[in-house]
């Protein structure tokens, strides 16, 4: 009896097909298969769940042209969302269908493309960018000079390793920047004496951490696999470590669990400093980090440093798009005396 209970259990157990996962489940270990960033695989899953959410939970398999189109056109009319944010749901739109679903139609070519405009990006006079720093302190005010002093973009800055800060050098190395490539760019003598007392600060916490028997920083491309150790030294340590331990979204690459892990700072923090600091200052112009960015490049160019070396230096695959900045060399509007002022 016992044995045919057993044999029972086991032909039950066979028969049960395992339950498939879930069309978001499928997509996102899609993305991380292919090694898209965090913030690409929070920003494609949230706009596939929109699209169906918008179609009253329908299925995408059973969904078309029209129905993407539709949803386009809602963004774009109802919710007047920018060229740029449009694009983004389109792309991940299609992603689900041609990567996920391995739906290959002729009408995933023929989506329309909302046209962005060309814009001259905002950029801070000398004064202001003196006048905007002087109203930061802290670690949000380390970081906004390290933008200006280096012309990093935010996430470069924030996810910033202790091995790539060469003082010796007076360098900074910048690893799988935008376009997943490397670059340096330079480290100013005034923020030295500063980021050395941020590294200090940072260490603190990280020995902290291993004393908690944590510690145990994310590393990209399973390296923390190849190297156990490695995540738990100080070489891989972020530079701006955030106040604050959280649970990583990603499941650790050695035991597949989750795990609590200290990150970098949160953008929005240095986003929102900057904002609080231009309001206080009085500065009339949109102000974010990336401005700091445009007006690092901008000012090297007014300096007189070859648009070459400032391409490098930002890290710009094709020099036209460095060339957006020679607007502001041309003083009066493209150099034009004004007939009033001859008046």
């Amino acid at each position: 009896m016992n044995s045919d209970r057993e044999e029972a259990s086991v032909r039950s157990a066979v028969s049960v097909s395992p339950q498939p996962p879930k069309l978001l489940h499928r997509m996102r270990d899609h993305l991380r298969t292919r090694h898209y960033s965090i913030r690409t695989e929070t920003a494609y899953l949230d706009w596939v769940r929109r699209f169906i959410l918008f179609h009253d939970k329908r299925h995408p398999a059973e969904m078309g042209a029209a129905e993407v189109a539709a949803f386009l056109t809602h963004l774009a009319v109802d919710r007047q969302v920018s060229a740029s944010t449009q694009n983004q749901a389109k792309s991940a739109i299609l992603y689900l269908y041609k990567e996920v679903l391995q739906v290959q139609l002729p009408w995933l070519d023929e989506v329309v493309q909302a046209k962005a405009p060309k814009r001259l990006p905002v950029v801070l006079t000398p004064t202001e960018v003196r006048e905007l720093l002087m109203h930061m302190q802290g670690t949000t005010g380390l970081i906004a000079r390290l933008l200006y002093g280096t012309g990093m973009r935010l996430l470069e800055a924030l996810r910033l390793r202790v091995k790539d800060v060469e003082f010796a050098r007076r360098e900074i190395l910048i690893r799988e920047s935008k376009g997943n490539k490397d670059r340096i760019t330079v480290l100013p003598e005034n923020l030295i004496a500063d980021l050395q007392a941020q590294l200090q600060r940072a260490r603190a916490l990280h020995e902290k951490d291993l004393q908690a028997g944590l510690g145990r920083v994310y590393l990209p491309h399973a390296l923390a696999v190849k190297y156990p150790e490695a995540d738990r030294s100080w070489a891989w340590q972020y530079v701006f470590p955030s106040p604050v331990r959280a649970m990583d979204p990603r499941p650790d690459a050695r035991t597949g669990q989750p795990m609590e892990r200290r990150h970098h700072v949160y953008p929005e923090s240095v986003q929102r400093a900057v904002r609080e600091a231009a309001r206080a200052a009085q500065i009339a112009k949109p102000v974010s980090p990336h401005v700091l960015r445009h007006s690092f490049a901008t000012h090297l160019l007014q300096a007189g440093y070859d648009i070459r070396t400032v391409q490098e230096l930002l890290g710009h695959a094709d020099v036209s798009t460095t060339m957006i900045y020679t607007h502001v060399l041309n003083k009066g509007g493209r150099g034009v005396l004004s007939p009033l002022d001859a008046l």
